[in-house]
């Protein structure tokens, strides 16, 4: 399933007058496509979906700065998940409100925009994240959300040696998973079937990204 609608008023809406976001570098010569927005890309799904692999993709090929969400983590999260404790809502806020307010410093610098990978397993999780767009009107967050049957997962977390995240904790998440409902799909998620190879998954989601930015741009003069 691949969904975005590409009128969603968040990214058309009113122009604000200012505000605190480091203006984009202009090109030197010739035309270039001016974004309305700066943008917040959140690569979301179960552990073994594949959000750092395609994630990485995005961002090196927009050229983009990279938030692995896994390394915000507290140390005591990390822990828990590693002895196969499913986190919290408790455990979870302060990592939440972290990964925003890192993406948020990432386009005060001057980024036009930020991949970062996040679970964002529940809705409410996902509303933590939109508050950076409540807070800049030139800010907007999408989710990009990575799809597959816990099976495939299972299978994918069983083949990562090493890794905290283990197959018992694809389960815990499957079964605190809030799939995106019609009004996200509507608004600000891409979803992403990722059972195809992961060159495919990997097009499909830069397709749609590339295709919300072009949306989201004017061609104007250098």
């Amino acid at each position: 399933m691949l969904t975005y609608d590409q009128t969603a008023p968040s990214l058309y809406g009113a122009q604000p007058t200012s505000t605190n976001l480091v203006p984009v570098m202009p090109a030197t010569n010739g035309l270039r496509a001016q974004p309305h927005h700066r943008h917040i890309w959140i690569i979301t799904g179960p552990a073994g979906c594949g959000k750092s692999t395609v994630g990485k993709h995005i961002a090196d090929s927009l050229e983009l700065p990279y938030i692995e969400g896994d390394e915000y983590h507290p140390k005591a999260n990390i822990e828990k998940m590693g002895n196969g404790i499913p986190l919290t809502d408790a455990d979870r806020w302060d990592w939440l409100i972290l990964l925003r307010e890192q993406s948020v410093r990432e386009l005060e610098t001057g980024a036009s925009g930020v991949v970062v990978t996040c679970s964002a397993l529940k809705k409410k999780y996902r509303d933590v994240i939109r508050v950076a767009s409540y807070n800049n009107v030139k800010v907007v967050v999408h989710f990009v959300y990575l799809q597959a049957t816990e099976e495939m997962l299972m299978a994918r977390v069983r083949a990562r040696p090493g890794h905290y995240m283990k197959d018992n904790m694809v389960r815990s998440q499957f079964e605190s998973l809030e799939e995106p409902d019609h009004d996200e799909l509507s608004k600000d998620v891409l979803a992403v079937d990722v059972s195809g190879t992961m060159p495919q998954v990997q097009a499909l989601a830069l397709g749609l990204v590339q295709e919300v930015l072009k949306q989201d741009s004017l061609p104007t003069a250098a």
